[in-house]
């Protein structure tokens, strides 16, 4: 009977989480909405604003890939709709030529400056203790 009660807990701890996320990402969206980006959009700016710090600064996308809750593939098209949108920039990476580079432009990295508090706003609201 304590195995049935812990594995109940560990099911119930693991929904709570994925309930707290989902609702997170929603109103994450919400905030976002009306600046042409989403919870995932958002996130792939705020991870490059972090790891290439500055103008020209560049990060490769194999360094993405564990960090955004998406697929490959998915996370591929996002930073295709990113870079049509004018706000990163990729190009190819010329000593390994499977490696590509994705880089915040001026445009995305003001967007991201002027979005992060709304976001993180919402964090608060939602997670803050």
């Amino acid at each position: 009977m304590a195995a049935k009660t812990v594995e109940a807990g560990l099911e119930e701890r693991w929904r709570d989480i994925l309930s707290v996320h989902a609702r997170t990402m929603c109103e994450i969206d919400r905030a976002l909405h009306p600046h042409g980006l989403g919870a995932s959009d958002f996130e792939v700016l705020d991870i490059l604003a972090a790891e290439a710090p500055r103008q020209g600064d560049q990060c490769r996308v194999q360094n993405l890939v564990g960090r955004v809750h998406l697929s490959q593939s998915a996370l591929s098209r996002l930073i295709g709709r990113l870079e049509k949108d004018g706000l990163v920039e990729r190009s190819v990476c010329m000593e390994d030529r499977r490696g590509v580079w994705v880089a915040l432009t001026p445009k995305g990295r003001d967007l991201h400056t002027e979005v992060r508090p709304l976001q993180r706003a919402v964090l608060e609201r939602m997670l803050g203790g």
